[in-house]
C-alpha cells in the first residue's frame, strides 16, 4: 500500500527520521510579541528561546489551516495518515479533520485518517513510528487505524518542565501548579491523561529529583517493556535527555529508546530545559 504520514509540527523528529524524510510536517506558526516564527526547517530554537525570555507577555501558537492539511495529504489517491496535537490542547486536530473532508470531496476514493494523539512532542512521534511499522508489514488501512488507536489508548506521556508559565498562561494548567514551581522549587511531574488533558502525577524538590520521580513512574505504569519503544523529547538540554535515557536503560528493558530535540511548538510549551517522555 502506498501511504503518507503527516504530522503537525509538534511531532518531534529524530535526526535519523529527518534524514529519511518519510514524515511530512505541517507547521504551526508561533508569535512572540509582533514577531512570527514558522515552525518548519527555518525555525531557530536558540533565537526563539531568547525572544521568549525577552518578552514579558505570553507567546502564542496558531494551528495550520485546513487547506494546509489538504495540500499535505496529496491531491491523488495515495492513503494518508495524520497525527496531531491533542484535540484538548490545540485546534490542530479539528483543522486536520476539515482538511480531510476537503480532500475527500475532491478525491472520493482517497483514504485519510486523522489520529488525535491525545499527547504532544515525542508522543506524536511514537504514533508515527507505529503507523510505519504496521504499514511496512503490509497491514491494510482499517487494520492500521484499529491497531494504532489501540496503541494510543495504552501509551503514556509524562514530562518535567523548568517553568510551567506558558502552559498556564495559554489555559492548559491551573495557576496553583505553576505557583508551586516558582515558590518552593517544586518541580511537578506532569502526565497526559487518556482524554488528552494535563494533570500532575508526582513532584520533586528540584529538577533532578523530579526527573527521578518521572523515571520511577514509568515502572508503575507498564511492564511489557520489550514490546515498547521509549521516546524522549528535550528542549535545548541534551545532557538531561542523556541522564533520563541512562536511568531508563538501568531499570527497564525497552525495545529501544529514541531521542529528539523539540521543534517550535514543543519549545514554546516545554520551555528551555524541559523533558517530555512517552512509552
Amino acid at each position: 500500500m502506498d501511504y503518507r504520514i503527516i504530522g503537525d509540527s509538534c511531532l518531534d523528529l529524530t535526526p535519523e527520521m529527518k534524514e529519511e524524510g518519510k514524515i511530512k510536517i505541517v507547521p504551526l506558526t508561533l508569535q512572540v510579541d509582533s514577531v512570527e516564527f514558522v515552525d518548519d526547517d527555518s525555525f531557530d530554537q536558540k533565537k526563539f528561546i531568547k525572544a521568549v525570555a525577552d518578552f514579558d507577555g505570553c507567546p502564542k501558537s496558531s494551528c495550520p489551516s485546513p487547506e494546509d492539511y489538504k495540500k499535505a495529504y496529496g491531491e491523488d489517491e495515495v492513503t494518508a495518515f495524520c497525527i496531531t496535537l491533542s484535540a484538548e490542547l490545540s485546534g490542530s486536530y479539528n483543522s486536520a479533520v476539515l482538511g480531510q473532508r476537503l480532500i475527500e470531496e475532491k478525491f472520493p476514493n482517497k483514504k485519510v485518517y486523522v489520529f488525535n494523539s491525545r499527547s504532544a512532542c515525542i508522543g506524536e512521534t511514537l504514533i508515527a513510528l507505529k503507523i510505519q511499522e504496521y504499514a511496512e508489514k503490509g497491514a491494510g488501512f482499517e487494520e492500521i487505524v484499529e491497531q494504532v488507536e489501540a496503541y494510543i489508548s495504552r501509551r503514556h506521556t509524562l514530562f518535567v518542565l523548568e517553568n510551567l508559565d506558558h502552559l498556564r498562561k495559554n489555559g492548559r494548567l491551573t495557576g496553583m501548579k505553576a505557583t508551586l514551581v516558582s515558590v518552593l522549587n517544586i518541580k511537578p511531574v506532569m502526565m497526559g491523561t487518556p482524554e488528552g488533558t494535563i494533570e500532575q502525577c508526582a513532584m520533586g524538590r528540584g529538577t533532578k529529583k523530579a526527573l527521578k520521580k518521572m523515571v520511577e513512574e514509568v515502572g508503575n505504569r507498564v511492564s511489557d517493556f520489550e514490546d515498547r519503544v521509549f521516546g524522549i523529547s528535550h528542549c535545548n538540554c541534551p545532557e538531561r535527555a542523556q541522564y533520563v535515557k541512562e536511568e531508563i536503560e538501568k531499570r527497564y528493558p525497552f525495545q529501544r529508546i529514541i531521542v529528539a530535540d523539540t521543534a517550535g511548538v514543543g519549545t514554546l510549551y516545554a520551555n528551555d530545559g524541559g523533558i517530555v517522555i512517552a512509552f
